[in-house]
């Protein structure tokens, strides 16, 4: 088919869910062309929902070894259970059931490329009775049925809430060396190729449906069901979520340039008052990262408001997101806001740009934590510190602390707490369960937001732009980002990628020495930078005098220590590695500078008023309660 994508793995899918056994009965026709170099003698399948099947899936062993506890009872499990596999012959029209369908069903075995868990059965692999050549098409019938689990980890049911996400049993990706298609793993996602999404979703009569595609109509049935049909064209995965509490909301985005989106929106009740909210974040994500990036091509998007303590929150599947807020949202405190600006970046990075997220998680989630820190400082929206008490319920911001891009936004502090946990070189999946985000989301977004500001915002824009022209709807390896990297700016990188990619070292400069002596009529400056950290990367060191002027020097950083003099008929001030704080990796920025000048009653008095600010907040939160 012609389309944006090669369209290879394209599913036709209907599916009937029974909210009272939380049953799903299903069944696909999955179209698969070979657009690999080697040729096929089997297919192997994802089914996800295995992991949340028994305690003894390798997601949830990885689920305990990160320190958590198992689901809290039977009613809590779910699964995939595929009834029959079929291989349809050629012509590729042939009719459900024509002479010479083949039944592959008793072929069926589950295996564990990954940690050879006997147990676990979320790869599933079927031999072919032929191979399937490159550029050669099979269609295949598969009858399925899944148990929803207990929301947990982004899918499942809370009473009358159901999202499912990877729902389905989904081929893997056959890449030149083989079959790409992992466990699933607690700390990884996904990685699939691109199809045509045609889904037909049976709920109860009165229940409200949001899926990832189109809404192409609804059927009612004569059984107190109806039918809602969706297509998705372009895509690699598919999501969809049921209530009869939604309430459904649409607005249009336009804008000069980019194409217009229908942008719907499922509110629990709730949240009613936070719609306009959800839609302004929504339409601040379509337009900054459609001008900075590329246009947002699909025409529609659903936002999804979740359950409370459903943990289906802040998740990303094409054309369909779950945002996030609380029944007592802050205007200033970042929620929905931060989490749509998020979600919706992935479709940027993860949706049109589809790397192996299980294996390069941070060309995912890295580049949409850059982008949303990006997004939500050009949005103008407020950002302050805020913290959930009671369970999460009630916010409580600290109005007196606003954070910026440079720090809050990019997770400095969550990336300081294990920086040098993982290369990233290593395979995502294979990171220890409770190192990943500090390396997959904000390592990467601290040095992407480093590389803007060594190169310039014109020059760093022109790269991800060209990135995602150059990538869109295909699978990019780190290569490839490194590459368009040096080629659109002009210099070569690799240095960069070498420290910040390739290894695990940690950056870390600082004044060592600063004196200013007094010699005849003149005073002699000398200061001394050091490198304390391994890596390396180019800093200035700027000397600042006391009638005000300044000497700035380049560095390139690697020698372990530099030395600077200045003879001048005015004493010296202070002393500064980075000051335009350029190299945001740096892990600790307090022993950057060294004054001459005693800054101690100022200190004490700037975390006097901090401490007396947050007692008054105190003070007045007991009162609300008393």
């Amino acid at each position: 088919d012609d389309g944006l994508s090669p369209r290879n793995a394209s599913y036709e899918i209907d599916a009937r869910l029974d909210p009272d056994s939380r049953r799903i009965t299903g069944r696909e026709t999955l179209r698969w062309r070979n657009i690999s170099r080697q040729a096929a003698t089997e297919l192997r399948f994802h089914l996800y929902w295995n992991a949340f099947r028994d305690a003894d899936s390798t997601w949830m062993r990885e689920h305990r070894l990160a320190g958590f506890p198992d689901f809290p009872g039977p009613r809590s499990w779910g699964g995939i259970d595929v009834a029959s596999i079929r291989l349809r012959p050629a012509p590729l029209d042939a009719p459900d059931g024509a002479v010479g369908e083949l039944d592959l069903t008793a072929g069926i075995e589950f295996v564990a490329p990954d940690d050879d868990n006997a147990d676990d059965r979320t790869v599933m692999t079927v031999p072919l009775p032929q191979p399937v050549a490159p550029n050669e098409t099979v269609i295949l019938e598969i009858e399925w049925t899944a148990t929803v689990p207990r929301a947990f980890r982004r899918t499942g049911y809370v009473g009358n809430f159901f999202f499912m996400g990877h729902w389905f049993p989904k081929i893997g990706v056959l890449e030149d060396g083989g079959w790409n298609a992992h466990q699933f793993h607690r700390i990884s996602e996904f990685y699939a190729d691109f199809g045509v999404y045609d889904l037909r979703l049976t709920v109860p009569t009165g229940w409200v449906v949001g899926a990832s595609g189109r809404q192409m109509g609804t059927d009612t049935n004569g059984d107190g069901t109806v039918t809602h049909r969706f297509r998705a064209e372009d895509v690699h995965d598919a999501a969809w979520t049921a209530s009869p509490d939604f309430i459904e909301l649409q607005q249009r985005f336009v804008h000069p340039t980019l194409p217009p989106v229908d942008m719907r929106l499922l509110l629990l009740p709730d949240h009613r008052d936070q719609a306009d909210r959800h839609f302004a974040a929504t339409a601040a994500a379509l337009k900054h990262y459609g001008e900075w990036f590329g246009p947002y091509p699909y025409g529609y998007i659903t936002v999804v408001d979740t359950a409370f303590r459903s943990e289906t929150d802040g998740m990303e599947y094409p054309t369909l997101v779950t945002a996030g807020t609380r029944l007592i949202a802050p205007p200033d405190g970042g929620a929905p806001e931060a989490v749509i600006l998020h979600e919706v970046a992935h479709q940027w990075w993860y949706g049109m740009v589809a790397s192996n997220e299980v294996e390069h998680g941070w060309m995912d989630e890295g580049f949409t934590t850059f982008a949303e820190a990006r997004a939500h400082e050009a949005s103008g929206l407020p950002q302050f510190r805020s913290l959930q008490l009671l369970g999460g319920f009630v916010p409580f911001v600290l109005g007196d602390f606003p954070m910026t891009r440079a720090d809050e936004g990019n997770g400095l502090a969550r990336y300081r707490m294990k920086p040098k946990a993982e290369a990233q070189t290593t395979p995502t999946f294979r990171y220890w369960p409770t190192t990943a985000a500090s390396i997959t989301y904000f390592k990467t977004a601290l040095w992407l937001h480093t590389l803007e500001r060594y190169l310039g915002w014109s020059t760093m824009q022109r790269i991800l732009s060209t990135y995602f022209e150059r990538w869109k709807f295909r699978h990019p390896v780190p290569h490839d980002f490194f590459t368009v990297s040096s080629d659109v700016s002009g210099q070569d990188l690799t240095w960069f990628f070498d420290e910040v990619y390739r290894t695990s070292n940690v950056f870390d400069y600082r004044i060592q020495h600063l004196t200013s002596e007094r010699r005849g009529d003149h005073y002699h400056t000398t200061v001394v930078a050091e490198r304390l950290g391994e890596a390396v990367f180019p800093v200035d060191v700027m000397t600042t005098f006391v009638d005000g002027e300044q000497r700035t020097e380049r560095w390139g950083g690697r020698e372990r220590r530099i030395l600077f003099e200045y003879t001048r008929d005015a004493r010296a001030r202070h002393a500064q590695v980075d000051p335009e704080r350029v190299l945001l990796l740096d892990l600790n920025v307090t022993n950057n500078s060294r004054t001459l000048e005693p800054r101690a009653r100022r200190a004490s008095l700037k975390w006097a008023l901090a401490w007396m600010v947050r007692l008054q907040d105190l003070m007045l939160t007991y009162g609300f309660f008393v």
